[in-house]
């Protein structure tokens, strides 16, 4: 790669179609960051320093919580800067950073929803024996596989992509280095790296998808069988956070690929959705309908304004 390529930076043209709003959006998304960053910096902090939360769930929800930081800072800053005047440019070596981390992080982030999907199947189906499947060697080999399955995939696309030469134009018509807006600036056919990132990016999510599918199904049947109104209103609220976030990231994936040819401002504003809204969303969707996690979040509060209070007081 060393040998090929002439490219030496990129210019990322930023977001499709938005000329003449980059104040309101620099304002709208670097609100959505900081947001982003504190509510699951929040979630991280109330499961580390309550032992009521440290069970299957929650072990997973703070997994999620890292991986929302990770995946929202890999393009948000970049975009940012593009937003506030100082330019799009970026070192070859970045984008090759920056391409390899999104798609590690997306595929993670996909992997760890089923994971936390085939939880929730095993705490309704199997309530008696839930602590002991999900036991702490299991969490640990299930989010381990979920960070090893990230870095294969990204692997496998980021090689694909960087193995071609880049000898000029050098300007990515996208705001940040994902695969197709990369290839087409290649010298040479990447017809094979299209296809291939293209099947393994579908396939990925469609068999996530079906697991996802094939869980709940099995959770709503066992719901359908509890008799008491109670019991079956327990069993969905501990599924309801989890399907609210699933169907905020898969929902506009089915909307554009339903698109025969959707135009490049939907795609930029399907990838902002899953990039920025979804790490924003996702702190509320998990402690406004969580009891434990606002008992514990209140605690960590209650905790620092008590320690602040003796801080005056010496």
């Amino acid at each position: 790669m060393t040998n090929h390529t002439m490219v030496t930076e990129f210019t990322l043209l930023g977001i499709p179609e938005t000329e003449g709003l980059e104040n309101a959006l620099l304002f709208l998304f670097s609100t959505m960051y900081a947001c982003a960053l504190l509510g699951n910096f929040l979630i991280l902090t109330a499961i580390t320093t309550s032992p009521r939360l440290h069970t299957p769930m929650y072990f997973f929800l703070g997994n999620l919580s890292i991986f929302d930081l990770g995946f929202c800072s890999t393009t948000a800053p970049k975009m940012l800067s593009y937003l506030s005047g100082w330019g799009g440019g970026i070192s070859f070596q970045g984008c090759v950073v920056q391409h390899f981390f999104y798609h590690c992080l997306g595929c993670t982030l996909c992997f760890l929803y089923t994971v936390m999907a085939y939880d929730r199947f095993v705490a309704i189906c199997f309530p008696l024996r839930y602590t002991i499947i999900m036991n702490h060697r299991v969490c640990c080999v299930l989010a381990t596989g979920t960070w090893m399955s990230g870095c294969v995939h990204a692997t496998i696309l980021t090689s694909l992509t960087f193995q071609l030469p880049y000898c000029g134009p050098s300007e990515v018509s996208y705001y940040f280095c994902d695969m197709p807006a990369v290839l087409l600036l290649a010298c040479e056919d990447s017809s094979l790296a299209q296809r291939v990132g293209f099947t393994n990016v579908g396939l990925l999510s469609l068999i996530c998808f079906f697991l996802i599918v094939v869980s709940y199904t099995r959770i709503g049947i066992s719901i359908s069988k509890i008799r008491s109104t109670e019991g079956r209103q327990r069993a969905f609220s501990t599924c309801s956070a989890h399907l609210t976030a699933i169907m905020c990231v898969y929902g506009p994936v089915i909307v554009i690929y339903l698109q025969p040819n959707p135009s490049p401002l939907l795609s930029a504003i399907i990838q902002i959705l899953h990039n920025l809204v979804t790490p924003t969303i996702n702190p509320l969707i998990y402690s406004l309908r969580n009891k434990d996690v606002k008992a514990a979040l209140r605690h960590v509060f209650l905790k620092r304004c008590l320690s602040l209070e003796v801080n005056e007081n010496n």
